[in-house]
């Protein structure tokens, strides 16, 4: 098996579930942001080199009956730099897409996000309702879909996407610049600093912990059903941030105060809460995990002295 960003937040946890199945699998990561440590003992192949390197791509794939397509710049660093997103978000993309046509996997799934959005219209929000690119990380992971749906329409190769909404949990590294609110959040308040919110804090997330993404992620590589598919991947239950602090502040026992600063430039985003009916329906899945639950084990991990 391939996984590119196998170093990255969500790689290494795909990653360790994977080698505790038996799997063989090889590494392709830039360690741009991804993090050597997060890779954990397991034995696996590792190259270091991006996806926009087709040749680095082509090493990697050799063998591979499987693809996981994880390596991406996120929404903070694709806004600073938009052309860099390009070579990896979109470029990369092809790459994989192009080596995956030439080695025929099983399955080849990419990671998209709940970003391609933007402002829904209507909530929840179903994979069949429109989408709205409002940055250009938003852009370049709908580009990477429809790369995606076009090599399954057009050359035969069976294809999974999956748009994964504000992902947290352990291995997710407060010390990252890159990492989101729930990281912030918890290292904030167990250092006894201000949890500090970007307007009034009314605006609304669907938070999903990382191992129930990991868990609808083999699900949806390995399910025939799943071929040809974009998928939802969230809880379907709509969470302030406001309120998120209040359940940190719970969760850590801190005494931290919630201040609100200037809306930020990015990801303005009102209100987001997905629909997962299709996962239901089509790969018997639903989150285990409530943000309660997931935020007592965030906050024990990174008391037992994370990130990893």
């Amino acid at each position: 098996m391939l996984l590119t960003g196998g170093a990255g937040f969500i790689g290494s946890r795909l990653l360790r579930c994977l080698l505790a199945s038996g799997a063989r699998v090889t590494v392709l990561d830039d360690f741009s942001t991804g993090d050597r440590r997060l890779l954990g003992g397991g034995e696996f192949r590792l190259i270091r080199g991006s996806v926009a390197d087709l040749e680095a791509l082509r090493a990697a794939a050799q063998g591979a009956r499987w693809i996981v397509h994880a390596a991406a710049r996120n929404i903070i660093a694709s806004t600073a730099d938009p052309y860099d997103d390009f070579e990896t978000n979109v470029r990369g993309t092809l790459n994989v897409m192009t080596v995956a046509r030439e080695v025929r996997p099983v399955r080849t799934l990419y990671c998209s996000s709940a970003s391609v959005y933007g402002n829904p219209v209507h909530l929840p929000i179903d994979e069949d309702d429109g989408v709205s690119t409002l940055s250009p990380y938003s852009v370049s992971k709908l580009a990477g879909e429809n790369y995606t749906r076009a090599f399954y329409e057009s050359y035969d190769l069976p294809t999974t996407a999956l748009r994964y909404s504000n992902v947290y949990g352990p291995h997710q590294s407060p010390f990252n610049p890159y990492c989101g609110v729930v990281a912030r959040f918890v290292a904030a308040a167990l250092e006894g600093r201000p949890l500090t919110i970007h307007g009034d804090g009314e605006q609304t997330r669907d938070f999903t912990y990382v191992d129930d993404v990991v868990d609808v992620t083999l699900r949806a590589l390995t399910s025939p059903r799943a071929e040809g598919l974009v998928f939802n991947v969230a809880t379907g239950i709509e969470t302030s941030v406001r309120r998120l602090a209040d359940l940190v502040l719970a969760a850590t026992g801190s005494a931290s105060p919630v201040e609100s600063i200037d809306r930020r430039d990015i990801d303005n985003i009102r209100r987001r809460v997905l629909s997962i009916e299709r996962a239901r329906r089509l790969l018997r899945w639903s989150p285990s995990t409530t943000l309660v639950e997931g935020l007592r084990r965030t906050v024990d991990w990174v008391r037992a002295g994370g990130p990893v």
